[in-house]
């Protein structure tokens, strides 16, 4: 269902929009986070490091995923807000085409470095082979996941929240399904959870394209549009690649971390892993929020109503605080029993790990879901300069607190850099969300 955001008294609407958003990525962590749990519960505590070990890596790949999301949606938000349906057809058929040259590029530089680069981030010799097979055949799945990112951000674009959704219900409960198959019953151990998601992820983005192109002939507007334009992939690279290098940026800041938890062995390699996942599906649950800011604020700033912008981060402020309140409950009061998802009793060292880094940070996610609601506001309206230089301090302070505090508390002392980093980033996006409405009168 497309939805107009720019309209007057659209309140209602636009916490229907915010919610189905909150929803799918909800589940898309979730088959994310069944992967490490049928990993260490059923291929054991070697099993589930070998795929955290790789994960640091993953999420660079992602880091362009998500940033062509980002790009296509603020572009597509903008020219339908404008109702210029004809240069929206274009900034479609462009992202497509640019993303799906990405997409193969990124798919030969993994298959070629992903040995090196699991050497590079000294991987222990006992998870290093799985690990960095589990690379190779997510990096084989590459444009199956730029492909599903896109069509994800184009449907938020036109204010469709629902759609992506029921593809992502079908893709989670089909990933669970194979991972259960493949490791619990075939005992394909790491392999099998890497082709599990490879197979759901690449059967929904088809979908999702499909799905897409129907939607977007029925729109109005008869005339023939271009298949590609340089001027929208320029529109559209100015929010992609700031988007990218910040993404990118907070990656190769987490290789750095992913260095000195592997020191400490694989237990708490396995407990570290577990743990992330949690706490990136808290993070991108804030995330998603954010992107529907985007898609609310571009659209808007398309339409001349620029000062619909504070309705949309106050609405988004609340639900994001909202969906922080379980997140805090499970991983703060209940660390140990969200470990043992993941891990058998005997892993305990791992478990304990896991558990500290837990309730260290879950405080904290009242103050960054604020910050990445800031977040959304700045991409949709192009400000990515700001949206950039908010991210080096929590790079550069999680970094070094990470190496000054481990050697005095142990791995206690690389979970503590989280907090550090977090502040300094959600005072500065408040600082330039001000002067965003400033600027706007």
């Amino acid at each position: 269902m497309i939805t107009d955001l720019t309209a007057e008294h659209s309140e209602n609407k636009l916490w229907r929009f915010l919610l189905p958003m909150l929803l799918s990525v909800m589940f898309q962590q979730f088959y994310n986070i069944a992967d490490s749990m049928i990993a260490g519960r059923f291929a054991g505590e070697d099993a589930l490091a070998a795929v955290g070990a790789s994960y640091p890596i993953t999420v660079i790949f992602m880091a362009f995923a998500t940033g062509s999301n980002l790009g296509a949606s603020v572009i597509v938000s903008r020219l339908f807000g404008a109702k210029d349906y004809k240069r929206m057809k274009t900034a479609v058929t462009t992202a497509f085409t640019a993303c799906g040259i990405l997409s193969l590029f990124l798919t030969a530089f993994g298959l070629v470095f992903c040995a090196p680069m699991m050497r590079l981030i000294r991987t222990p010799g006992n998870i290093f082979a799985d690990g960095a097979m589990y690379l190779r055949i997510y990096t084989l799945g590459m444009a199956f996941l730029i492909l599903y990112n896109v069509c994800t951000g184009i449907f938020t674009a036109v204010g469709d929240s629902k759609t992506p959704l029921w593809f992502l219900i079908g893709s989670s409960l089909g990933n669970i399904l194979l991972d259960i198959w493949f490791v619990a019953g075939l005992h394909m151990g790491v392999a099998g959870v890497a082709w599990a998601t490879f197979i759901a992820q690449g059967i929904s983005s088809l979908l999702a394209l499909s799905t897409l192109w129907r939607r977007l002939k029925k729109m109005t507007g008869n005339e023939k549009a271009p298949f590609f334009d340089q001027h929208i992939l320029n529109q559209i690279s100015a929010v992609a690649v700031p988007s990218i290098m910040q993404q990118s940026v907070l990656s190769v800041g987490n290789l750095f971390i992913q260095v000195i938890v592997n020191r400490y062995g694989s237990g708490t390699i396995a407990g570290y892993s577990a743990a992330i996942k949690l706490n990136t599906f808290a993070i991108t649950s804030f995330m998603s929020l954010g992107s529907c800011l985007s898609s609310f604020t571009a659209q808007n700033i398309g339409a001349g109503k620029g000062f619909r912008i504070p309705l949309g981060f106050k609405k988004g402020v609340k639900l994001s605080l909202l969906a922080a309140v379980p997140f805090f409950g499970l991983y703060f009061g209940f660390s140990s029993q969200m470990m043992r998802l993941f891990l058998n009793a005997e892993s305990v060292d791992a478990i304990e790990a896991g558990s500290r880094f837990l309730k260290i940070v879950a405080p904290f996610y009242f103050m960054i879901s604020i910050k990445l609601m800031t977040d959304g506001i700045l991409r949709g309206s192009s400000a990515m300069a700001y949206f950039v230089m908010a991210t080096v301090p929590d790079l550069i302070l999680r970094i070094c607190f990470a190496w000054m505090l481990s050697p005095a508390f142990g791995s206690t002392g690389i979970w503590m850099a989280w907090p550090f980093g977090w502040l300094a980033a959600t005072v500065l996006t408040v600082v330039f969300y001000r002067r965003i409405l400033k600027k706007m009168g």
